[in-house]
């Protein structure tokens, strides 16, 4: 197999991936809440309710696309779409298994390994909120305008922390390669002398103040509760997406699932070892280079599962902050807290050296 068919067909399977997750996320959110407010959730759309992504998608499609009078057509078509391409394509970057060999030839299962993967994907996101601040802006309308700036001054508030808590990563693995960080995680000693199982020498272990910060950082990223004042019904009517329906609406909210499990998919590749598990090396060696593969990707989806449920189970435990309180948090809060541990980190390597 030519490595450009591998690559087009790897291509095809995470754009599929990340929209299955996407939509029965929305399942899932459901049943998390149900569960924890002790009712049923959905269960009328196929067995369990399993339909009901599907469901959705449907009634988005056929509903009516309305577009106000006053607003800057282009613009407004342009808003989600751009949220959406930019939550798909950061996806390109990570490192989702080790390695398939297929006909003899060892295939990497990345669309793209860069030098630069951190800094690609901090950039996205980046680019990720003119989308949000286009839509609210070319709406005309001033609930979907204060959403926009809502979120626009968050993002930018908590990407500061976020980039903080990275860099201490960096340090540490001397790369901004996804593919060597996660590499890093799979041999070695935890924090030098004491001896660690094969696949489970992760960041995690050297960096617990930084996955904190980043943690709630990529919360504040995505707009979850508690940090989803762009959008509270209660104050703005769906903030930036108010003047908006069917599928450039369902857009924003894919878009937003899609956000959330790539930021998952990163937090795995950043501090739990990416695609690396307990007894990898010996799998590789025993049962094949296949087989270690394919336990690779199952362990990196079973992590990102397990990173969104969480996700879920804050956002139907703690209660929304005042925009005040959120402020705080990200500018008093987070960011000292991340320069801190980037001094405490940068003391280690030196004293270790």
């Amino acid at each position: 197999m030519e490595l450009l068919t591998f690559k087009i067909i790897l291509v095809l399977a995470l754009f599929l991936l990340a929209l299955t997750i996407a939509a029965y996320s929305t399942w899932a959110e459901r049943k998390v809440a149900a569960i924890m407010q002790d009712r049923i959730g959905p269960n009328r759309s196929g067995p369990f309710g399993l339909l009901q992504p599907l469901a959705d998608g449907g009634k988005f499609f056929f509903k009516e696309d309305f577009t106000p009078q006053n607003a800057e057509k282009f613009l407004f078509v342009l808003g989600p779409s751009l949220v959406m391409f930019i939550s798909l394509i950061t996806g390109a970057v990570i490192p989702w298994g080790k390695t398939l060999n297929i006909g003899g030839t060892s295939f990497d299962l990345q669309v793209a390994n860069i030098d630069v993967g951190v800094l690609f994907i901090i950039g996205m996101a980046s680019i990720g909120v003119y989308g949000i601040m286009i839509g609210g802006w070319a709406s005309n309308n001033k609930y979907s305008l204060l959403g926009a700036i809502r979120a626009s001054s968050q993002m930018i508030s908590y990407e500061l922390a976020m980039g903080l808590s990275l860099l201490s990563i960096i340090m540490m693995s001397g790369s901004l390669d996804l593919k060597l960080i996660t590499e890093a995680q799979s041999a070695g000693k935890i924090w030098g002398f004491i001896p660690a199982i094969s696949g489970i020498n992760w960041n995690i272990l050297y960096q617990p103040l930084a996955f904190l910060i980043f943690f709630i950082a990529a919360m504040a990223e995505t707009n979850r509760h508690p940090f989803d004042l762009p959008e509270c019904e209660s104050e703005l009517v769906t903030g930036y997406s108010t003047e908006y329906s069917s599928m450039k609406l369902g857009l924003y909210m894919f878009g937003e699932y899609v956000n959330m499990f790539i930021s998952n998919a990163f937090i795995v590749v950043l501090f739990f070892g990416g695609y690396n598990y307990p007894g990898i090396d010996w799998v590789t060696q025993n049962w094949g280079e296949n087989a270690a593969g394919i336990l690779s990707i199952v362990a990196f989806l079973t992590k990102t599962i397990v990173g969104i449920l969480i996700f879920m189970w804050i956002r139907w435990t703690l209660p929304r902050f005042r925009y005040d309180q959120l402020m705080h948090l990200g500018w008093k809060t987070l960011i000292p807290l991340a320069l801190v541990n980037l001094i405490i980190t940068g003391a280690v390597i030196l004293a270790f050296q």
